[in-house]
């Protein structure tokens, strides 16, 4: 069982910055993490992965602009968004070892509005 547990969402204006954490209750080396979001009404989707030895994936609507990264000694994920769009808003999810895994976190909220 592992417990994921995400910080760091909130209220920014378009243009700006957020960076969310998550950690886990064990360790994450050997895992593929993700951060996924997710609106009302639509499908939850991926903004970014990172395997175990680092290759990384993002979601075209994101790329230039988020980071993720991952600290395997503190056993935990990060994402940093820059230039926050209205339409980044969301809840975002960690993730541990895939979509199909049942390791998420509890979500924290992004509201970007001005």
């Amino acid at each position: 069982q592992v417990q994921l547990v995400e910080s760091g969402g909130g209220l920014v204006q378009p243009g700006g910055s957020l960076r969310l954490s998550c950690t886990a209750s064990r360790s994450i080396f050997r895992f593929l993490m993700g951060w996924y979001r997710q609106t009302p009404g639509k499908e939850r989707e991926l903004v970014a992965s990172i395997t175990s030895n680092g290759q990384i994936n993002y979601a075209d609507s994101v790329k230039g602009r988020f980071t993720i990264s991952r600290d395997n000694a503190k056993n935990t994920l990060y994402l940093q968004m820059n230039s926050l769009k209205p339409e980044d808003a969301a809840v975002y999810y960690c993730n541990l070892g895939g979509v199909a895994s049942p390791y998420w976190g509890q979500g924290t909220q992004v509201t970007v509005s001005s």
